[in-house]
């Protein structure tokens, strides 16, 4: 048998990637389940887009967190799920909606207006264009960007994956500043 056989026989044997990872001890079975999950905010104006994407990361999770999914079709309800739910980890989000840049807006809106630096934007287009890639990630701050054609499974999975790691690690800085912060103000009132 050849190198290609063995490796496709040894990954017809092996789990499926996009499964949930392996418990590392006893007890992350309960953490998992009282873990919140991971929420990933779906923007597009196209339903099929939606459901896709959220069949294609289904049995995802990270460090032993499912992921949720929220949905808006449009700029302005992406705006209002951003407002209303704060937690929000990453952030797929097409680029035309309802207008050429309506997605450029929003992630224009979700770093000057609401001030939320840790989410994690990824930009999906179905409008591939290499100059326009290039001006938007120079003008905007993103994180991804996609055109839709390119985005398999696994690019997707990888992605995202990727993305909740680095808005952990955000969020976890921003704790322990926070936490910082507190202990010289406490310092600081000590006679």
């Amino acid at each position: 048998m050849d190198m290609d056989s063995d490796s496709a026989a040894k990954a017809a044997d092996e789990p499926d990637w996009l499964m949930d990872e392996p418990l590392e001890h006893a007890g992350a079975a309960s953490e998992q389940a009282s873990a919140p999950p991971w929420r990933v905010l779906i923007v597009d104006d196209d339903v099929d887009v939606h459901v896709v994407t959220k069949f294609a990361l289904s049995q995802a999770s990270f460090q032993g967190r499912r992921l949720s999914f929220l949905h808006a079709y449009s700029g302005a309800e992406a705006l209002a799920v951003l407002r209303g739910t704060p937690d929000i980890a990453v952030v797929l989000l097409d680029v035309i909606m309802e207008t050429q840049d309506a997605g450029l807006q929003v992630a224009r809106q979700i770093r000057e207006e609401l001030h939320n630096s840790a989410v994690r934007i990824i930009l999906r287009t179905g409008q591939p264009g290499q100059a326009l890639e290039h001006r938007i990630i120079i003008d905007y701050d993103i994180n991804d960007f996609w055109c839709k054609t390119d985005l398999t499974t696994r690019k997707l999975f990888t992605t995202v994956i990727a993305s909740l790691r680095t808005y952990a690690t955000l969020r976890e800085a921003e704790q322990q500043l926070a936490d910082l912060a507190a202990a010289l103000a406490r310092r600081s009132d000590t006679p």
